[in-house]
């Protein structure tokens, strides 16, 4: 299993590692620093080609980004018929409702606001590890 995470910000991608890899996640995790690359990644364009850019079992989507923003890449995403079935969770530091409602409105499987403490990304992870990669049955 192989999890994308798309988040521009340095000391969160390695957090969010760090919390996985704490909870007994073993497998491969593959980062992107904004949407544009998120989208180069999945189309498998410019320097991602299937060799270098597997096939992930599920996206972790960062909705504040340069260039292109999350809100941007889930559009595209649920857009396209061979990538719709990606399971997207939103971890942002967005608690905004607008922001809750309009992921939702365009296809996320999950929203969850980042939080400030690292013990507790600890157990927001182990939370999603249970369910989205020991329960769930994904595509």
């Amino acid at each position: 299993m192989i999890i994308l995470i798309a988040d521009d910000d340095a000391d969160d991608r390695m957090f969010l590692e760090q919390a996985m890899r704490q909870n007994g996640y073993k497998q491969g995790i593959q980062f992107v620093n904004d949407g544009e690359e998120l989208m180069d990644y999945l189309n498998r364009q410019g320097s991602y080609n299937s060799q270098n850019a597997p096939w992930p079992s599920m996206l972790i989507l960062d909705l504040n980004m340069p260039r292109k923003n999350g809100f941007q890449a889930l559009v595209e995403i649920k857009e396209d018929p061979k990538l719709r079935r990606l399971p997207v969770i939103v971890m942002t530091t967005s608690s905004a409702d607008e922001d809750v409602l309009k992921t939702y409105n365009l296809g996320v499987n999950s929203f969850v606001t980042k939080p400030f403490n690292y013990n507790r990304l600890v157990e927001i992870v182990g939370t999603l590890k249970a369910y989205w990669m020991d329960t769930a049955k994904l595509p």
